[in-house]
């Protein structure tokens, strides 16, 4: 009996310590599991990374700054649709139950018991808190240790956060595929649209993408995607969300999504929102711009950006096709197969029309092709093949890009030659319009604000407006005669020429700079100071590293588009400098406005009307040049292109102006053009800065460019007379109407310094051709060309005319 007794004991005794090991052993692991437990209390305040947006000024969206594709959306936002789908997909007692639903949970424990022996992926059973809780709080891990943790935590997010809050923050944290955090995101990127523009059967999709995007994908597993949805159209029905007809019209449509996801619909700004993101960046930081959230409106014109590519992308395949077939992109030998690598061809995606083909036969400029998507066949235009067999004969094998043409393919070339064209409001420097070259898929290099570049005659005008800053008047005389210089190249003196190779004697400066003279503006950059031009072009914003050598008063020193077309804004808004900008505002996930580029203050302006005038604001900008001065630019440089060197614009009608320029071989062809209400800039040329080739002028290429653009621009900005200073004086010389500056409109030729005009029976021309023949060896011409008279002979002007860097 005592025996007994005392195993009973010491069973008694073993029993407790087992008791107590057991209770310590759980003690210790409660304490490390909550000592590991985040704080749910933090997500209170929880702000997960959210794309900032960028939008045009109209509000069309487009682009995004994102590490994570996300548009954070409140409770409130949500259609009650989408929350209805996702309950009954995910957790249809969601607002019954204190975070883990016990009936759930018990189901997935028996389903894992066999997930378990099979060694599967342990599933289900999580309702949105729980899942909340894994997203947000914890690892995706699967194990025990996880699924109590996650329990715990779902307790204590609903005793910290209301249901409402539960369903935004899990809305909007979850990964729905296709790049897409949560439903805001998930809408746009397959569909297109607003969560308020979802379908019943659109919204059902995204509720069934939670268990597996990848396995949904509703183009690599359509039918799968499509079986999901109609499943969770089911669980809607059965949970009441939705009525038994409105269950089989839904399920009877098709599931149609986008192609893949994009950041906006709008897809002709990419240099101009990349050119955002960089000044974003520069402003508020990586971090802020692509996780913070901002709504970021911007000054762009969709309108006119639209047209600036299109104008530009002629523009440059005109010069393409100028200068000749390059040859074919690829062979093939059509071996099986060989559509696929056809379809590999890079071609720029701005150009959609354009197909991969083979050359199948030749026959002279018959030439049969077959198109690598569809198999389609059909023979090139006439003259596109004649076009390409006079630089290289096309030959059966030729991998090429062909558009649909009247029936048959015209053929299409990816140019080599690359430009820029950016257009800017003058009187606040807004960026309305900006493109960085032929295509932002083949090229990101933004060539508008990257690409620094001689500007040419395109200089030109900061030369002439030093000079009326100064003595001169429009009316002012230079004489237009040789002049050389020490310091040339190889010790050599430099002799500037026209691009005619003639001199056309005493001109007016207004004649001077609308036929774009070299050898005056030379001479009128002598005559003014050269540090005082450098100087001038400084406050006007061209460039920060200008020399003052007179070489530059021809376009020598550098610059990008972007300058130069801002620095013209000041011969149109009265002589201000004004910055250009691309970001007009940005506001924090709050709504509250953060940065605001019109930085001005308006003292009256929040006053209620009690019929007094209207607030006035002060003008934008500094002010760098005259109001005359500026004046009289415009009005020259509208002579440019109403008699002058960018006269193939004049179409466009009145009070357009500009200036063409072209740099030492032809390696940059340049137009500045602009109205009343608009200012744009057109560079063309290679990336590496090799010629174009002769006669590519600025007249050739850029202005076509600029009068494109401009039919678009002139129907929503009508060109308007240029704002006359109220105290110029105002006459008439040589039948054009010139604005003076009060007590200089009675001195005109007197008053600018005149070199001594050299006599003898010949003119300046035939001293120049006497040394050409001297120098080739020729007998000297038999008859002299007589003295010039006081006003030279009509000549037939050039075109255009060279920097003269010769």
């Amino acid at each position: 009996m005592k025996i007994a007794e005392r195993w009973f004991v010491l069973a008694g005794v073993g029993l407790l310590a087992g008791i107590a090991l057991v209770g310590m052993v759980v003690a210790i692991y409660a304490a490390w599991l909550f000592h590991a437990l985040p704080d749910a209390s933090e997500l209170a305040d929880y702000r997960p990374a959210t794309a900032t947006r960028v939008y045009a000024s109209d509000g069309t969206l487009i682009g995004e700054f994102s590490d994570e594709r996300r548009i954070y959306v409140s409770y409130e936002q949500i259609p009650e649709q989408v929350v209805e789908a996702f309950l009954a997909a995910e957790d249809r007692n969601f607002f019954s139950h204190g975070g883990v639903d016990v009936s759930g949970l018990g189901r997935a424990m028996l389903k894992n018991v066999f997930n378990a022996a099979t060694g599967r992926r342990l599933e289900g059973g999580s309702t949105i808190t729980q899942q909340v809780a894994k997203n947000v709080l914890l690892t995706s891990e699967s194990s025990i240790n996880r699924k109590v943790k996650e329990a715990i935590l779902a307790n204590r997010l609903e005793a910290t956060l209301t249901k409402p809050q539960i369903l935004e923050l899990y809305l909007n944290e979850i990964y729905l595929g296709y790049r897409s955090f949560g439903v805001a995101a998930a809408a746009y990127n397959y569909f297109g649209k607003s969560l308020d523009q979802l379908t019943p059967d659109e919204a059902a999709f995204l509720a069934a993408l939670p268990k597996g995007p990848n396995n949904y994908h509703p183009k690599r597993h359509p039918a799968a995607a499509k079986g999901r949805r109609d499943w969770v159209l089911g669980e809607m029905e059965q949970s009441g969300f939705i009525t038994e007809q409105e269950l089989v019209a839904a399920r009877a449509r098709p599931l149609v999504t986008q192609d893949a996801p994009r950041r906006a619909q709008y897809a002709d700004a990419d240099y101009f929102v990349e050119e955002a993101r960089r000044r974003a960046h520069a402003r508020f930081g990586p971090e802020e711009v692509n996780r913070g959230g901002y709504y970021m409106r911007t000054t762009l014109d969709p309108e006119l950006q639209s047209a600036a590519r299109n104008a530009l992308m002629r523009g440059l395949e005109n010069y393409d096709r100028r200068h000749g077939w390059r040859g074919p992109w690829g062979t093939t030998d059509f071996a099986e197969g060989w559509q696929e690598k056809a379809l590999e061809g890079v071609r720029p995606p701005e150009r959609r029309a354009w197909r991969a083909a083979a050359v199948e036969s030749v026959s002279g400029n018959t030439v049969r092709v077959r198109r690598a998507d569809d198999g389609s066949t059909g023979t090139l235009l006439a003259a596109d093949a004649a076009w390409a067999n006079a630089n290289r004969q096309l030959r059966r094998g030729d991998l090429i890009f062909v558009e649909p043409s009247g029936g048959q393919f015209a053929l299409k070339q990816v140019p080599a030659v690359n430009g820029a064209l950016v257009a800017i409001e003058p009187q606040s420097g807004r960026v309305l319009a900006m493109v960085g070259g032929y295509s932002y898929a083949l090229s990101s290099f933004n060539r508008a604000t990257q690409a620094e570049r001689q500007p040419g005659s395109a200089f030109k005008p900061f030369v002439y407006a030093t000079a009326l800053e100064g003595d001169y008047t429009p009316a002012s005389i230079v004489l237009d005669a040789p002049i050389s210089f020490a310091g040339g190249a190889n010790g050599e003196r430099w002799t500037p020429e026209n691009y005619s190779r003639e001199y056309y004697g005493p001109q007016t400066l207004r004649r001077g700079l609308e036929l774009s003279r070299n050898v005056m503006t030379v001479r009128l950059a002598q005559a003014v100071g050269m540090n005082n031009i450098v100087d001038l072009s400084k406050k006007m914003g061209v460039s920060d590293n200008l020399q003052p050598n007179l070489s530059v008063s021809l376009g020598a020193g550098e610059t990008t588009p972007y300058r130069l077309t801002a620095a013209y804004a000041a011969f149109i808004n009265g002589g201000r400098r004004v910055e250009p900008y691309l970001i007009e505002l940005v506001q924090n996930r709050d709504g509250e406005t953060i940065f605001r580029a019109d930085d001005r203050r308006c003292r009256d302006c929040g006053r209620p009307f009690s019929g007094q005038e209207s607030p006035r604001l002060e003008p934008r900008g500094t002010q760098v040049i005259d109001p005359i001065t500026a004046y009289q630019m415009s009005s020259i440089l509208e002579g440019v292109v109403q008699r002058g060197t960018g006269a193939s614009a004049r179409g466009l009608g009145r009070w357009v102006g500009g200036k063409t320029g072209t740099t030492n071989e032809y390696r940059s062809a340049w137009f500045v053009g602009f109205s009343s209400d608009i200012v744009v800039g057109v560079f063309i040329g290679f990336d590496d800065n090799r010629p174009l080739g002769s006669g590519e002028t600025g007249a050739t290429g850029p202005v076509p460019v600029f009068t494109e653009f401009m039919q678009t621009a002139l129907k929503k900005r009508p060109a308007r007379p240029f704002v006359r200073p109220k105290n110029a004086v105002f006459r008439t010389v040589n039948g054009i109407e010139e604005a003076f500056r009060p007590g200089t409109e009675r001195r005109r030729e007197e008053e600018a310094p005149r070199p001594e005009v050299p006599t003898g029976p010949q003119n300046y021309n035939d001293i120049i051709r006497r040394e050409r023949e001297e120098a080739a060896g020729l007998p000297p011409s038999a008859t002299p060309t007589p003295p010039p008279a006081t006003t030279p002979p009509a000549k037939k002007e050039p075109a255009e005319d060279l920097s003269g860097l010769y």
